[in-house]
């Protein structure tokens, strides 16, 4: 299946450390310096040659949005981006078979990792944390379900604020979630993080229990990786 791809140009500017969306020129500075992104890059690297699970990406930490039992034996970690068709299709018509023979069942867990392609994705997976915790996944559904609406509206950040309100988000909050720079730079810094340890450069990328799997693939690709890893064959 079709993955959706950073052009090159994108991927050398984040390499660069130098995150900034081209619609995102208003902005008196990017979100990440390139001091900042650089400093980022350097302890990411250090942490990977430290410990292979990290390099691996099988580290998982108190700071990681779950969705299952945090004990499973199956680490299921996703770099996924909200404004990705593909994503979406991995999100509504994927995931809830996954999550019925895997994830509800204890045998594996998933880690949704933030890779925004662009401003309006940034904003959406923006939303997604301010919604907490407990709505965070149900977030990301609606997020991807209703993808073709807000996405393509000449003003995403203005469909986003409708969306986020239905959800019970009130105009005072979402202003203060979408001007929040320290939620907007970890975002920025986990695909970073994704892009420069993790070598992704397309999404939606996985990583189970270390190995790689690329694109919105059917159940049994997945099946065919974890089943091994519960049976320890």
């Amino acid at each position: 299946m079709p993955r959706r791809r950073l052009r090159r140009e994108t991927a050398v500017r984040i390499l660069a450390a130098c995150v900034e969306f081209p619609e995102n020129r208003e902005m008196e500075r990017p979100l990440i310096t390139r001091r900042e992104a650089l400093t980022t890059i350097g302890l990411l690297a250090a942490a990977a040659a430290a410990s292979p699970a990290f390099a691996a990406g099988k580290t998982v930490d108190d700071s990681d949005l779950i969705l299952g039992n945090r004990n499973a034996p199956v680490t299921i970690i996703e770099y996924s981006s909200l404004t990705c068709p593909h994503c979406a299709n991995f999100d509504l018509n994927i995931l809830p078979e996954l999550k019925k023979r895997y994830i509800d069942t204890g045998k594996a867990r998933l880690v949704y990792r933030d890779f925004p392609f662009d401003r309006a994705a940034l904003l959406a997976a923006a939303l997604a944390h301010c919604a907490g915790p407990d709505r965070y996944f149900s977030f990301l559904t609606v997020l991807f379900g209703s993808q073709k609406t807000w996405a393509r509206a000449s003003d995403p950040a203005a469909a986003l604020k409708r969306i986020g309100r239905l959800g019970g988000l009130s105009e005072k909050e979402i202003d203060a979630c979408f001007a929040n720079k320290a939620l907007l730079d970890s975002i920025l810094r986990e695909r970073l993080t994704g892009a420069k340890v993790f070598g992704v450069d397309s999404t939606p990328t996985f990583f189970i229990n270390g190995r790689k799997l690329l694109g919105a693939q059917p159940v049994e690709s997945f099946a065919a990786i974890i089943d091994p890893l519960l049976s320890g064959s």
